[in-house]
């Protein structure tokens, strides 16, 4: 499918990119054959092929949300750079 050059004008404009004369021809010429390939892609009898989400089966990695005892806060905090009534003290972010 060759596009022309008004059509190539219109994507650009349509994508708010502004193209000179030389890059609407190079944009057409590739823009053209990229279209040639989705159609190679488009011609590709696949009525034998079940539809997919994917290719392969996936499984959760994750493991179950139980509950368990966490994290002494004493030791949590043995690492912290700055402590301050139990918590981490970090500098302020936001005036």
């Amino acid at each position: 499918m060759a596009l022309t050059a008004e059509e190539v004008r219109h994507i650009a404009t349509l994508a708010r990119v502004a193209v000179s004369p030389e890059e609407v021809e190079r944009l057409r010429v590739q823009l053209s054959g990229i279209l040639d390939q989705f159609q190679m892609l488009n011609d590709i009898d696949t009525s034998d092929v079940p539809p997919t989400t994917q290719s392969f089966d996936l499984h959760s990695v994750q493991r179950a949300d139980e509950v368990r005892p966490s994290l002494p806060r004493a030791e949590a905090l043995l690492n912290a750079p700055r402590t301050e009534d139990g918590y981490i003290r970090v500098r302020a972010v936001l005036d």
